[in-house]
């Protein structure tokens, strides 16, 4: 067993010789592709790392004996830059992993290409608002007694081709486990795959329990342990998202065990290929969709697949900004640890909420101004859009009509634009929605300010929840999973305006958490068409919310204060692991 360094009281890093911190005793591993930690670890891109990381502070705050599991990414995601034509660029990230995470000294490896790679892993201790701790590995395999290629396999977030994307998902799943063993973690009981990229762990179990009765091959009744062993959370609404790898790929990559050349068959493979999350349903006692609508839509996508649904949450803390933590320590004693009575925020005054609110907008748009020179205003309504930049989360739908959105701030009160966020560096339709709203930014001018940001990272994402006036979200339906941004701006007060997908369907109430665009398109079983959609939006901000925000200051302040108290209260991450833990954790 190795010595697990504590954390520090402040966080890490930690020394590489501190004493053991108690008996590893996990309950429960939680596999990620990304953990998005902390904004000096860049190795995350978005929602999917954002959510595991909030779920293991919550794990921490609940007590909860988890572990996270993930690789390390030397040059990250990417460093996003624009060029004059407005087209993204891409930068390896530079960072140095000892300065934030602690190297351990035990070693595992992995059989890939019938070539050993050598892996390490780097502790990370994630912190909840107390005293809670949860460790995380990162997994490594930059080590100098692997080939240059190999080294290269925890370097890049979603990089690479099959071939890379495949080998590092081995080293993930199978290399994850033989590092928890290989650390002591011994009595994990349970295996969250949060996504299919780690449900290659599949096969390590699957050899565990053929070992564990002195077998050579796993057979049914291993297959069954596995499945009581597993749990599934499926995140992406289309099948085109879902990691799946040519079977002669898999074999010449990986050792497959013959149970899945046995009536078994079906479990491993279909068309002649692997499915990563079709191997992760048949090996999962439980599976979930992260929204009551996403679980709908996945039902029909993987027929005759059970899915449950556990909606999404965001860890309270770690969103709400330093105004608002004030306010809700002068009125709500102990709300860091009992995220449900953020309820009683409804009984602040609406004075207060303005007040702490001015404070976290002050904060974002001295930072604005201060890398952009975009000389935004504190008295304009700011609306805010910061998303993975592809084509389906319709960024550019507010600027359908340039000359209404301009004659609207003209008439009914001045408007001005933040955006965010990054495409995948193969995305170039993602690329071109950024350079389009990037180079509508002159014809806005003089009625309308706006910016596009660089680099959205999580210190942004902390910013920008917190300090816009209208939280702005029009993806197509139904291909929003589930969405956290509006609950993290929730907490903060900032009221959404979004399409009627992903969470928005729970926590919509149309004039009193926030409002919708367009209507529920997936229940009337019609297409959303982008014109009817812009049509309506136009119509909302031009009819109610603009009006509101600068005719009834009180009423817009309720707005958000009921957004507060009605979806804060409820979509957080305390309660979405409450029900992990009673329906698939421990059931």
């Amino acid at each position: 067993m190795t010595t697990i360094p504590p954390p520090k009281p402040d966080g890490p890093p930690v020394p590489a010789g501190a004493p053991l911190r108690g008996k590893l005793s996990a309950k429960v591993a939680y596999f990620s592709m990304e953990i998005a930690v902390d904004e000096k670890i860049p190795s995350y891109s978005g929602g999917l790392g954002v959510l595991a990381a909030d779920t293991l502070r919550a794990a921490a705050g609940s007590l909860l004996p988890m572990v996270g599991v993930t690789l390390l990414y030397r040059r990250g995601y990417f460093f996003q830059r624009f060029d004059a034509q407005g087209w993204q660029r891409e930068e390896g990230v530079v960072w140095s992993p000892d300065r934030v995470l602690c190297e351990l000294g035990e070693r595992v490896s992995v059989l890939l290409e019938g070539r050993t790679v050598q892996l390490r892993s780097w502790l990370f201790w994630i912190r909840d608002a107390g005293e809670g701790r949860t460790p995380i590995l990162f997994l490594d395999s930059d080590l100098p007694e692997n080939s240059e290629w190999d080294r290269t396999l925890s370097h890049y977030l979603y990089g690479g081709d099959s071939r890379y994307r495949l080998c590092q998902e081995a080293i993930l799943g199978i290399g994850g486990v033989r590092m928890l063993r290989k650390l002591g973690f011994a009595q994990v009981e349970l295996f969250h795959m949060n996504e299919g990229h780690s449900s290659l762990l599949i096969l390590e179990l699957l050899e565990e329990e053929a070992r564990r009765s002195g077998r050579t091959e796993p057979v049914a009744e291993d297959v069954e342990a596995v499945r009581r062993k597993c749990a599934f959370t499926t995140h992406t609404p289309v099948s085109a998202g879902h990691d799946r790898f040519p079977l002669e790929m898999v074999r010449r990559t990986i050792r497959l065990p013959a149970i899945a050349d046995s009536e078994y068959r079906g479990r491993f493979c279909c068309a002649g290929e692997v499915n990563l999350t079709h191997l992760a349903f048949q090996f999962s006692h439980y599976i979930n969709g992260v929204a009551k609508r996403h679980s709908e839509v996945s039902r029909a996508l993987f027929y005759p697949a059970r899915i449950d649904s556990i909606t999404n949450g965001i860890h309270v803390p770690y969103w709400t900004s330093p105004p608002m933590q004030e306010l809700f320590d002068r009125h709500i004693p102990g709300w860091r640890a009992d995220a449900f009575s953020i309820r009683y925020a409804i009984a602040i005054s609406l004075e207060e909420i303005r007040r702490a609110h001015e404070a976290s907008k002050a904060a974002l748009l001295e930072h604005v101004n201060r890398e952009t020179n975009a000389g935004m205003s504190m008295e304009a309504l700011t609306i805010g859009f910061a998303r993975r930049a592809t084509a389906y989360k319709r960024a550019e739908l507010i600027l359908t009509d340039i000359e209404r959105l301009k004659r609207m701030a003209r008439e009914k009160g001045p408007i001005q634009l933040l955006f965010a966020g990054k495409a995948h560096p193969q995305d170039d339709e993602g690329k071109r929605t950024i350079q389009r709203i990037i180079q509508a930014q002159p014809l806005l001018l003089p009625d309308i300010r706006m910016v596009y940001l660089a680099e959205y990272d999580l210190a942004l994402a902390r910013l920008l929840v917190a300090g816009v006036d209208l939280w702005l979200n029009t993806p197509q339906p139904p291909m929003e999973a589930s969405g956290t941004s509006g609950m993290k701006a929730a907490v903060n007060g900032v009221p959404s305006l979004s399409v009627l997908d992903g969470w928005w369907i729970e926590g919509c109430i149309e004039g009193v958490t926030g409002w919708s665009v367009g209507p529920d398109h997936y229940q009337r079983n019609e297409s959303s068409d982008v014109r009817r959609d812009a049509a309506d939006l136009y119509a909302k901000l031009e009819g109610v919310i603009v009006p509101l925000f600068y005719g009834d200051a009180d009423g817009f302040a309720r707005v958000m204060r009921q957004g507060i108290a009605l979806n804060a209260s409820f979509f957080n991450a305390q309660r979405m692991l409450q029900q992990y833990v009673l329906k698939a954790y421990f059931a």
